[in-house]
């Protein structure tokens, strides 16, 4: 069913708002940030901004959900690239990693700024969800036993751990590539047969 044209155009502008607020605060951060700055930026009046969004704080989650839909998607296309089933979370970890520090201001809005989107809240929107479930399935086959969501819970807060530690200037710089690796490929292992090979490995020797 075709969207009738009034409703694409509002849901244009919308975008143009979110794009607007990403770019600035990419730009200059989220401090002193503001809806008339993002109207400017977006060339529109004040008052058409605030017909879709009731304030800052809306825009900000507007941009935090439409950057878990980036980063989902991310991490989808990561998979979709990946031949090896015993890679995936390496895979993924890396897009996850790779997202995040190109795009800091809008990783803070999601993972910083707006904590009504946290997993388990009431109502928290699809995107957020999908970015968890993306980490969750490249895990399952790591869980051995372990429950997968407490795996996946696990797994996703050493990847932003790092992120905001490195990004705060907290931890060793000349360090960083061993400890990407180290979450990436050497802490969490692909579970072995009787024989030593991964189970399901693609192209494991006999």
């Amino acid at each position: 069913m075709s969207v009738p044209a009034e409703e694409a155009i509002e849901h244009e502008r919308r975008l143009l708002i979110v794009a607007a607020a990403r770019e600035l605060a990419e730009a200059e951060g989220w401090v002193g940030l503001s809806v008339r700055r993002v109207a400017e930026r977006a060339d529109m009046d004040l008052g058409d901004l605030y017909r879709h969004f009731a304030d800052q704080e809306a825009v900000l989650a507007a941009v935090a959900v439409h950057g878990f839909a980036d980063l989902a998607a991310a991490l989808t296309a990561a998979h979709a690239d990946n031949p090896c089933p015993e890679r995936a979370w390496a895979v993924m970890a890396t897009a996850y990693l790779d997202f995040a520090y190109a795009n800091p201001a809008v990783y803070d809005a999601m993972l910083a700024l707006t904590p009504d989107l946290a997993l388990g809240a009431a109502g928290v929107p699809a995107a957020p969800r999908a970015v968890f479930a993306a980490l969750r399935a490249a895990l399952l086959p790591l869980a051995q036993g372990r429950d997968p969501d407490t795996l996946a819970e696990v797994g996703w807060s050493l990847l932003h751990g790092v992120v905001m530690l490195t990004r705060g200037g907290r931890l060793r710089p000349e360090a960083q590539e061993e400890r990407e690796e180290m979450i990436t490929e050497r802490l969490l292992w692909w579970p072995c047969s009787s024989d030593g090979n991964p189970v399901g490995a693609r192209g494991a020797m006999p």
